[in-house]
């Protein structure tokens, strides 16, 4: 069986309505004769005359009767598929968004975005979730709307990426600590009692291939599987040095002493993640960029970010 041809609907929806082929051939700017070819192709498809004469004019069959309210149905239907979306209302706009984020993004940046997404789409309620791996398949099924992070080799390829900010790594200790007064050499931070955060392990920490060449290694006596709130929070009670990101903890250094760490690491860009099928959503563009400009005004307001531009 030949598949049908869907364009005929129209055709046969106005002409159910119209009851006529000189008016429906009006009504779609057809020419009459193109009109009664449709007609006779519509008969074709159908099995069943549809519009039979009756004196001067036409008159629906059985069969044309029962298709007319269905078939208006699904033109209707068809017509508010292909209709642009309706320009989103934010104020009416209710929806639970997930966003999958490090701890640390979370507590820096969660409370201003919180706020102004209250505020401008109040029926819309932030789901944070943990970060425990690089797997993309949660984006991939729609079990999360957003992520941030590192792209890495990890990262699925069709995923929609954009820079938020650019970070690095600092060291962080007790106010009191030794390594608050004086010159930090790379022998004073190494002999410290270190913790180390790492989804890889120990052995993968940027710092300690950056020490190798001064003949160093740090002395690790914690080792964290996750974020660097928990390494902050042993620091601030201890003689602990924690090396976290300096953006990502801006809030969570409060009251702490932060430091350059004294050999050169690479910086590392901060990206939102989201899958393609997402792209032309308008509530998940609107949130998209909520993130963007929170991050972006949250860094500019900082002194972390007026102290890298007077560098």
């Amino acid at each position: 069986m030949s598949k049908p041809d869907f364009n005929l609907l129209v055709t046969l929806d106005v002409l159910l309505a119209e009851g006529s082929v000189a008016r429906a051939a009006r009504r779609l700017r057809l020419s009459p004769s193109a009109m009664s070819r449709a007609l006779a192709r519509l008969r074709e498809t159908t099995g069943d005359p549809l519009l039979v004469r009756a004196g001067r004019g036409l008159v629906s069959t059985p069969r044309a009767l029962e298709l007319r309210e269905r078939v208006s149905q699904l033109v209707q239907d068809a017509e508010e598929v292909l209709r642009p979306a309706e320009k989103l209302n934010l104020k009416q706009l209710v929806r639970t968004f997930t966003l999958r984020t490090s701890e640390g993004f979370v507590e820096n940046f969660g409370p201003v975005l919180i706020a102004r997404v209250a505020e401008e789409a109040p029926g819309v309620r932030l789901c944070f979730v943990q970060k425990p791996n690089k797997d993309s398949t949660s984006l991939r099924e729609g079990i999360v709307d957003l992520e941030t992070g590192v792209v890495e080799e990890k990262t699925a390829p069709e995923l929609r990426v954009q820079a938020l900010f650019r970070d690095r790594l600092i060291g962080v200790v007790r106010i009191g600590h030794s390594l608050c007064q004086g010159e930090i050499t790379t022998t004073r931070y190494a002999v410290g009692r270190h913790i180390c955060v790492s989804r890889q392990g120990p052995d993968k920490d940027p710092i300690d291939e950056a020490l190798k060449p001064f003949g160093l290694e740090r002395k690790i006596a914690v080792v964290l599987v996750g974020g660097f709130s928990t390494a902050l929070a042993l620091a601030r009670a201890s003689d602990l040095v924690a090396s976290v990101p300096e953006r990502h903890t801006g809030n969570l250094r409060a009251g702490m002493h932060s430091f350059p760490i004294p050999v050169s690491t690479p910086e590392f860009t901060i990206s939102l993640h989201w899958h393609p099928r997402m792209d032309s959503d308008q509530a998940h563009r609107w949130l998209r960029g909520c993130v963007r400009n929170v991050c972006a005004e949250k860094l500019t307001d900082s002194s972390i970010c007026r102290e890298s531009a007077a560098e």
